[in-house]
């Protein structure tokens, strides 16, 4: 699918800051309230966290993540039930990677028939991660794919890649390029159904979570 903003990434997310005091009085942000569910304590949990510090403070609030110490296949259904205690969260969505995760198309399709979104990554959160900085090599392997970026992290930053690393929003704004990484993750989803894989399980290189993240930056910046 095209990317929903239509216009020129902004500078906000190709990494070039812009006084957040410029915009005051420009427009009002669209930014409704997010839940976010996934079944991690580290990288997607510090990676979304991380987001939600780089919007301005009085928005902050709108973006919530939860994590569940539960089976990925119950994510849908606690996503639901935090919705409903919680109704101004109208934009629930949840995070999860393919890895070993059995019925993974079938979660997909029971989020997406519940109004639930889904950012799921195939293989890994870290093929997303790899986006930031130019590309989403074809890797399949979950433990290879985590091994290969911790590299490529070290590579470009001079840092070692932790997945307790609650700084890892951050860095991967400051030294990659998040509208470039949305549009590369974008091609290729856009390739694997060209290719005729139209499952989540077997798009690969292949994600969601782009959809997410520039769903929440064009509503918070308008770009």
């Amino acid at each position: 699918m095209a990317n929903k903003n239509g216009g020129k990434p902004s500078d906000r997310r190709a990494g070039k800051r812009r006084d957040r005091n410029q915009r005051v009085g420009v427009r009002t942000p669209e930014l409704g309230y997010y839940l976010i569910v996934t079944d991690t304590e580290e990288t997607e949990k510090n990676y979304f966290e991380g987001l939600r510090d780089s919007i301005p403070a009085e928005l902050k609030n709108r973006l919530v993540i939860k994590v569940e110490k539960a089976k990925t296949v119950e994510l849908v259904e606690r996503a639901l039930e935090l919705t409903n205690k919680e109704p101004q969260y109208r934009n629930p969505w949840i995070v999860f990677d393919r890895d070993q995760v059995k019925d993974f198309d079938n979660i997909i399709q029971a989020a997406e028939e519940c109004g639930v979104g889904t950012g799921w990554s195939n293989p890994c959160f870290e093929i997303w991660m790899y986006a930031y900085f130019g590309e989403m090599p074809a890797i399949r392997e979950s433990y290879t794919c985590c091994n290969r970026f911790a590299d490529k992290f070290e590579k470009v930053t001079g840092q070692k890649y932790l997945k307790k690393d609650k700084d890892i929003y951050r860095k991967l704004v400051q030294y990659g390029n998040e509208a470039k990484a949305i549009q590369i993750a974008e091609r290729c989803y856009k390739k694997c159904l060209d290719d005729g894989k139209e499952e989540p399980s077997v798009m690969c290189p292949a994600g969601m979570v782009q959809r997410l993240v520039e769903e929440i930056q064009r509503k918070v910046w308008g770009k």
